[in-house]
């Protein structure tokens, strides 16, 4: 039996003892060695040729990310490594660090317990690094550190040991701030990470070692010792001394939780409900025996078994053949028809897997990235994952041959579930399909996927940027009035504070116009600057907009708030100037007169009337329109940085801040979405391609007033709508 086999048959043995089980991510900035590591933990843990390691890159299983060398899907492997004598199953999840694939990082997030931090030594801590600390502490995952690619400070950069301290120092004591800043009140100090406590290594993912306080004492490898091998180039050697996949899967195993330990502290943070009854209990205790509790993390599309739905159990066991329930897809029972644990691109089929381990299912159908799973028809979900980022690019979509049509509206809508930060936008009216995502590369790669893996031919627009729309200041009441003239309603309208908006994003409010603890949304709405009167009458929050009744006794309003709030999300979804979204208005019902026959208040009544008069009131509230904005870092040398600024400059981007650092210049600048396109084939040709660079989304901000009415005309006719929009006095006649 070869290693590979025995391992598998090791694994599954120890998948019903919790205590033994690490489940882990590993999470960084773009290209600073995330995969490379990973690959060669899972080498080394004998789950495929060690030559191959770091170039096979066996967690980029799919082809478009060998061509493109970096990490999009979130992949999962699990492996076993013997430590002190016992043998522990390690389930290792390799996250993107792409902003484009951030959604991904996300959902990684709420299937592991703790994370590997991978920091470039050269290039230090990046803007996506301190992305991806933020997202694992805000769902409660343990970090660790491993600083890699040291092999360049030695033999690139010529540093002497000092240096190299000082820029291993740098590092430690960025990473600390981040994760101060983040933690939990009670792990802050506890989570901090130090050389000493073990919780940091060292080492060159790309040549397979690594050291750490405790290795050291193991191996008898000092620190002059590493320095004097990499200056010798003697690389190969130090890894037979000091592995990679020991040190870190070590340090992993002594510092990172077990999945009973993670629960107790995790599941209070990613679930809202009860923590009394019995499916609370068996979640916090990870308890195998209790009902089955499960949260799908992933989606993959397999030609030959279909949906795959991969996730974390946190209570229960799951069984061939078990029937479960899926939240939001009612009282219909999923029958589980495959199970199997996730090795790299293999799948080693198994009859039950217990809490605490991460599983692929065949069978469950209605499920999607972010759904909950559980043997109990009416569990209450867990938290939605919260995104730091939103599509901020279109496509227009079609397929070649009108035969393929009806394939490419099933294709559409398994994309957006194997991968939630995709919009599909299927009008059935135009017959345009639109597909929003976070970047160009984003909406490349999933063009390249329905090419490819669906085999469907498509034709594309060129690239669309995504607007939002807002209110400059208070407008209305206005009066809207319902086709039969027998119903008027008069709402006022006004930007929405940043502190409510906070707690939208935050999810201290959830979406919807269902809250369970009203009490606690009054008292923040209420230190967020909302009277007490308006704080009480939230109905509804959409997006990052909120609609209040601040009406006083209205007879028959109650069975007709339900299609307020209808005519409330229509606002939202299409606004009165460029029929994009709308964003951060605050909508307020302050009057209405209805009439008393329920018969001439029904939905063809009630919801124009309501959309009509939040349309006149945005009106007088001066419509603004916001575009999405893109920081930009780039790093160049310093005698062809005017190249580079310039480049910037012509595509409306500013230039916020420079820094030198030896010859290099560090810019960072602030670049409209729209004047993104191309940037990066520009670039190299501006600096004949010595430059590194790279960007984040960085939300929305105002059009410049003079260029607003060409940009607002030129989507309305894109959209097939007149080019003037609404005036100012806007009326319900038009």
């Amino acid at each position: 039996m070869g290693r590979k086999e025995d391992n598998i048959e090791k694994a599954l043995a120890i998948m019903k003892n919790t205590h033994k089980i690490r489940n882990i991510g590993i999470a960084a900035h773009i290209d600073h060695g995330k995969t490379t590591l990973s690959d060669n933990l899972i080498a080394g843990a004998g789950m495929m040729s060690e030559e191959l390691a770091g170039k096979q890159l066996m967690l980029d299983f799919d082809e478009q990310e060998q061509a493109r060398g970096i990490t999009i899907n979130a992949a999962v492997a699990s492996m076993v490594h013997s430590f002190e004598g016992d043998h522990y199953l390690i389930n290792l999840i390799d996250t993107p660090g792409h902003v484009d694939f951030g959604g991904d990082v996300t959902r990684a997030m709420r299937a592991v317990d703790g994370v590997v931090i991978v920091v470039d030594s050269v290039e230090g801590v990046m803007p996506q690094t301190e992305t991806v600390i933020k997202q694992a502490l805000k769902e409660r995952v343990q970090p660790v550190l491993f600083i890699n690619k040291v092999d360049r400070l030695i033999n690139e950069l010529r540093l002497n040991e000092d240096e190299m301290q000082k820029r291993f120092g740098k590092v430690i004591t960025d990473v600390n701030r981040l994760i101060g800043k983040s933690a939990p009140d009670n792990f802050r100090e506890l989570w901090k990470v130090s050389v000493q406590s073990g919780t940091i290594a060292f080492g060159s993912a790309y040549n397979n070692w690594a050291i750490s306080a405790a290795a050291m004492k193991t191996t008898k490898v000092s620190f002059k010792d590493v320095y004097q091998m990499v200056k010798d180039g003697q690389q190969k050697e130090l890894a037979k001394k000091s592995p990679l996949h020991k040190v870190i899967l070590d340090m992993v195993i002594r510092h990172l939780p077990d999945p009973n330990k993670a629960q107790s502290y995790r599941i209070q943070q990613i679930w809202k409900g009860d923590l009394e009854s019995p499916i609370g209990k068996a979640m916090l205790s990870c308890d195998s025996n209790g009902p089955v509790s499960m949260m799908i993390t992933k989606i993959i599309v397999d030609p030959h078994a279909g949906e795959i739905s991969v996730g974390r159990i946190f209570s229960g066991t799951l069984k061939k053949g078990t029937e479960l329930y899926i939240n939001g897809a009612g009282n219909t029972k999923f029958k589980v028809q495959l199970l199997s644990l996730m090795v790299g691109p293999d799948r080693i089929q198994v009859d039950e897997i217990d809490s605490g381990n991460i599983a692929a299912v065949v069978g469950l159908k209605a499920a999607i990235a972010g759904s909950t799973v559980s043997s109990i028809p009416d569990m209450d979900p867990f938290e939605p994952m919260v995104h730091y980022t939103e599509p901020v690019v279109t496509l227009a979509i079609e397929a070649k041959h009108t035969a393929d049509l009806p394939k490419l509206v099933d294709v559409l809508r398994s994309v957006s579930k194997a991968d939630p930060s995709i919009q599909v936008d299927i009008n059935q009216e135009t017959g345009e399909h639109l597909i929003s995502g976070m970047g160009e590369l984003h909406l490349e790669v999933t063009l390249y996927r329905i090419r490819n893996d669906y085999k469907v031919e498509v034709q594309t627009s060129d690239p669309i940027v995504v607007y939002r729309e807002t209110v400059e200041k208070t407008g209305g009441p206005f009066e809207g009035k319902s086709p039969n003239k027998h119903n008027k309603f008069y709402f006022k309208v006004e930007p929405l504070s940043e502190e409510a908006i906070q707690l939208i994003r935050e999810n201290k409010i959830p979406q919807g116009s269902k809250f369970k603890d009203k009490k606690a949304v009054i008292e923040m709405l209420q230190n967020a600057g909302f009277t007490r009167e308006e704080a009480r009458g939230l109905e509804m929050v959409e997006g990052m907009n909120m609609m209040l009744d601040v009406t006083k006794g209205i007879q028959y309003l109650d069975e007709t708030m339900e299609l307020l709030m209808d005519s409330f999300k229509e606002v939202i979804a299409r606004g009165p100037l460029a029929n994009e979204r709308v964003f951060g208005i605050k909508a307020s019902l302050y009057d209405a007169k209805l009439h008393e026959d329920s018969i001439h208040r029904g939905p063809a009544q009630v919801i124009p009337a309501g959309r009509n008069s939040i349309y006149g009131a945005m009106c007088q509230a001066k419509r603004i329109l916001l575009e999405p904005v893109q920081k930009v870092y780039i790093n160049v040398p310093i005698e062809i940085m005017g190249s580079v600024t310039n480049e910037i400059q012509q595509r409306r981007g500013v230039v916020e801040e420079m820094t030198q650092e030896g010859d290099e210049m560090i810019i960072n600048a602030k670049v409209p979405v729209a004047g993104m396109f191309g940037f990066a084939s520009a670039i190299r040709s501006a600096t004949g391609g010595k430059v590194l660079w790279n960007s984040e989304n960085a939300g929305y901000q105002r059009v410049p007033p003079e260029l607003q009415k060409e940009v607002v005309a030129k989507i309305r006719e894109r959209k097939g709508l007149k080019p003037e929009p609404y005036n100012e006095d806007y009326y319900a006649g038009l």
